[in-house]
Formats: C-alpha cells, sequence, structure tokens
C-alpha cells in the first residue's frame, strides 16, 4: 500500500511495504539544497542515490570544459543550432544566479555524486534523455507555442532582473510552487506536458525501477508533486521515448506556402507573359535574398557570409527542408572558426548583447536565427510582391 508523508521541508518520503522511496525537492542554484540532499543522504545511508540528470547531463556536469570540444560545423548541419541556444541561454541564467549566490548550477547533483561516491552508494541517472525531451517538445508544440518559447528564450538572454536568494528557495514551498506551475500550464501547455508532466511520470517509473530498498531521490521541487503521484503506478516507458512525427500543421503550412508561389511563377508564364513571369522571378530573388543578407549584417557577419544569404534564400524559401541560415551558419563558421577561448568564456558572453556578437560561437548561431528570420520576412514579402505583380 502507496503512502505519502512529508518528513521535514522539501524531504518528502513514500513507502511500499517495506521499500521506502525519499524525494529531496531542491532548487538547482541554492546551497541550502545542497547541504539538504548531504544531510538526508547521511542520515537514510541509501542503497541507491537517484538523480535528476540523464547519461548526457551528467557528463556535462562532471565535464564542464567539454563546451571545448563542440563540434560547431556538426552542430549546424544536423539542425541542433536552436537546441544550442536554448542550452546556452539556459547557462548564462544559471552562472549569473550562480555567481551571485556563490554556488555552482546543479551543486546538489554534484553533491549527491560526491556523497554517493564516498559512501559507495550506487547512483542512478533517471530522467530522459535531454534530446528526446526537446525534439518531443518540438514535435507536440503548436505555431504559437513555439515563437512564445522562442521569444521567452531570446528576451531571456538580456534580462537582467534581479531575484533574491529567499525568492529561490520559496520556489520549493508548495504554495509558490503551484502557482508557477499553473502560471506555466496557461503560459505554455502543450510544452508543460512534455518538459514537467511526461518527465515526472518517466522519473517516477525509473526511481521505482532501481531496485533499492531505502532510495533517496533528487529532483527539482517542481517534479515532487508529479513524482509522488506517479510513482508505483504503471508507466509506459517506451512510449515516453518516442520521437513523436513532427508537427502536421506546421509541416502543412510550410510545405503549401512554396507551393503557391511556384504555381505563381508556373501562372506567370504561361498567362502574363514572360516580360512578367522574369519580373516576379527577379522581384523574389532581391526581395528574399535582401532580407535574409540583412539579417546576417545585423549579426555582423562575415561579408562571404552575406553573399551566402543573400545567394541562399530565393532557393531555399521554396523548401521547407533547409534554411539559408544553415548556409550562411556553415560559411560563417569556416571563416570565423570558433577558438577554444570561444568555448571557455560562451557563458559569460551570452549575457551581455555586446558579448553574443563578440563571441565566435554565439556569432554563428546569430547568424542562423537572424538570417533565417529575415528570410522568413523576405518569403512573407516576396509573396505579396509576387502576386501583385499578376495583378
Amino acid at each position: 500500500m502507496k503512502q505519502i508523508a512529508e518528513i521535514k521541508p522539501n524531504v518528502d518520503l513514500v513507502t511500499f511495504g517495506e521499500r521506502k522511496f525519499y524525494l529531496v525537492g531542491t532548487a538547482h542554484v541554492s546551497k541550502a539544497s545542497a547541504e539538504l540532499v548531504r544531510e538526508t543522504i547521511e542520515e537514510v545511508s541509501p542503497d541507491v542515490v537517484c538523480i535528476e540528470l540523464c547519461e548526457a547531463r551528467l557528463q556535462s556536469l562532471l565535464e564542464p570544459e567539454r563546451w571545448r570540444e563542440t563540434d560547431i560545423f556538426e552542430v549546424v548541419k544536423s539542425g541542433r543550432a536552436y537546441v544550442l541556444m536554448a542550452q546556452l541561454v539556459l547557462a548564462s541564467f544559471q552562472k549569473r544566479l550562480a555567481e551571485k549566490f556563490g554556488v555552482r548550477p546543479g551543486e546538489e547533483m554534484r553533491e549527491a555524486i560526491r556523497i554517493g561516491e564516498e559512501k559507495k552508494i550506487r547512483l542512478e541517472v533517471v530522467d530522459r534523455e535531454i534530446r528526446t525531451t526537446l525534439k518531443r517538445a518540438w514535435a507536440q508544440a503548436g505555431l504559437w507555442s513555439l515563437i512564445k518559447l522562442s521569444f521567452g528564450l531570446v528576451s531571456s538572454i538580456f534580462s537582467r532582473e534581479d531575484i533574491s536568494e529567499a525568492e529561490i528557495e520559496a520556489l520549493k514551498s508548495g504554495d509558490a510552487l503551484s502557482a508557477m506551475m499553473a502560471e506555466f500550464a496557461d503560459y505554455l501547455p502543450q510544452v508543460k506536458e512534455t518538459l514537467i508532466d511526461e518527465r515526472d511520470r518517466y522519473m517516477a517509473a525509473k526511481i521505482y525501477a532501481c531496485g533499492g530498498k531505502n532510495v533517496v531521490a533528487v529532483v527539482g521541487a517542481g517534479h515532487v508533486p508529479g513524482i509522488k503521484r506517479a510513482l508505483g503506478t504503471d508507466v509506459n516507458l517506451a512510449a515516453l521515448e518516442e520521437i513523436p512525427p513532427g508537427n502536421r500543421a506546421l509541416a502543412a503550412i510550410g510545405w503549401s506556402i512554396p507551393v503557391v508561389i511556384l504555381a505563381m511563377f508556373a501562372y506567370g508564364f504561361f498567362h502574363a507573359g514572360l516580360d512578367t513571369s522574369l519580373s516576379m522571378i527577379g522581384a523574389w530573388i532581391v526581395i528574399t535574398g535582401t532580407l535574409s543578407a540583412l539579417g546576417a549584417l545585423v549579426a555582423l557577419a562575415h561579408p562571404l557570409t552575406i553573399v551566402t544569404a543573400f545567394v541562399a534564400a530565393p532557393i531555399t524559401t521554396l523548401h521547407p527542408a533547409i534554411a539559408a541560415g544553415w548556409a550562411a551558419g556553415l560559411v560563417e563558421a569556416l571563416i570565423r572558426k570558433p577558438r577554444v577561448r570561444d568555448m571557455e568564456t560562451i557563458a559569460d558572453d551570452v549575457s551581455t548583447i555586446k558579448g553574443f556578437w563578440r563571441n565566435r560561437l554565439s556569432k554563428v548561431l546569430l547568424v542562423i536565427m537572424l538570417s533565417n528570420l529575415g528570410s522568413a520576412a523576405g518569403m512573407v514579402l516576396g509573396s505579396i510582391t509576387v502576386a501583385s505583380l499578376l495583378g
């Protein structure tokens, strides 16, 4: 029979007969959380310590210098530039908090790992692979959710909003936590389901399956209520690890626009004459190319990168599977290859506007983002212009 009790603030005990699960709810940038983890493990002496990390994030935590090994060419070619951008934003935000409060991001996880190794306690990573989570969020989110999420990420890069240590600790209290989760659910309900609710069920299943009799699980406070509900229930892990097909609505929009534009070109050629058809094609090239090149220029890209954006945009805007920003980003990375010091200072640099443009790694990401933004604007304006020439 499942029994739940709070044995101390931010530590819940869930029991199933002789099995005991201690859920330690933490803030990821908090000295008090790291101390709470240490105290709980020392008091409980568990068989297993579970932590809210996947293998990739565990390695990043243990090897913080892995930034130096980032292959920007591979990142761009594999379409992971926006994932890297999101990781940089999060790293920058956590670093600012860490500098203010004198604690590294994820210190409570490091403390759990350190004590586990010291006492020879088995360690289990129980979170879902970060790429799987991000791909599922991307596939399931609607267009408006993606726009809001992108805007939130970009605006948070340069946000200087202050937050006190008391406010961080308050997020671990029930009332503050419920209010925050409710606000996030209202703001991005589809993304909240993937980033929080699914992971609650996933981690609950992994924690329950770890095999220990006494288990301490160190997780973000926001996940504790969901894990308590799901612990011991039947969870289909395979279903939560599947990568669903892309958003059909977005795919339909992505392909319908080029089809309409090509249809207008064909109509102009057969019904409006060669001169009108050439004018339509010329307008399309100039508008899409110029706005994409303008995006690269705003990113202070190399002149050859700007030319690449101009040449690529008229073609890539007619094929949703490729983007002008990818071509421009690859050229920028080739000409101005990120240096070791760019990898070392990236978290500091992206916290300021000047630093974001100065660092070669973040500049490549800016080139990709702004060139794509310019080509998207060019596609809209170009479509309107081409249609007007038919009249």
